[in-house]
């Protein structure tokens, strides 16, 4: 479809040609330019024959720190991380972005979509990140739109007046589980049914009618 106008219905059309694809990180710290990258993990959303959405498979990795990267323990005490656990088959931040982002290149082709939009619980964070590996290891093909996102703390905040994750979920009568929290995978998995939940609801109330 390279070139070629979406046709109506699909989540191209239902994007402006952006393909959504929910991420988290868990990192050692909240400065992507200091602290390091330590785990990360992607889903692109889907849609089906009746312009609903859908969660996609999950890729998941973990990230061997860059070198000089910080460690914040009190980052470490919350996601449950050990960075140098022998068993933690952690990648090179190039190697790690490799993998994840080969999956949402696949996921572009086959919708048509002509970039991929991150969609993340305050998104911008996972964004910084992101582009800040990006920068260290001059990566070149960046399949995400490198300043725009879709944020579900925003977006449940207009639809439950909630902005926290749990209680969005909670809120929108969805499954949280406190113990497997700020596991990049767990919370890509929660944030997709939580993005996908609103924006159905949305269109069953008479939004969107592609």
């Amino acid at each position: 479809m390279d070139g070629q106008p979406a046709s109506r219905g699909t989540i191209a059309e239902r994007f402006r040609g952006f393909l959504p694809v929910v991420v988290d990180v868990e990192t050692g710290g909240f400065e992507p330019d200091r602290h390091a990258l330590l785990e990360i993990a992607v889903a692109p959303v889907t849609m089906d024959a009746e312009g609903l959405l859908q969660p996609g498979p999950i890729t998941s990795t973990h990230v061997i720190p860059y070198e000089g990267g910080e460690l914040d323990p009190r980052s470490l005490a919350v996601n449950g991380i050990d960075p140098h656990h022998p068993l933690r088959a952690a990648r090179h931040e190039r190697q790690a972005l490799d993998f994840v982002f080969k999956p949402v290149r696949a996921a572009l082709s086959e919708s048509g979509c002509q970039r991929a939009i991150l969609v993340g619980h305050n998104a911008h964070f996972d964004l910084a990140f992101i582009n800040a590996a990006i920068r260290r290891i001059g990566y070149k093909r960046n399949p995400f739109h490198n300043f725009s996102v879709l944020d579900t703390a925003s977006l449940a905040g207009l639809v439950y007046g909630q902005t926290v994750l749990s209680r969005a979920l909670q809120a929108a009568g969805l499954e949280w589980n406190g113990h497997d929290a700020h596991s990049a995978r767990y919370d890509v998995e929660r944030t997709s049914e939580l993005f996908c939940t609103m924006v159905n609801t949305w269109k069953a109330h008479g939004g969107w009618r592609g």
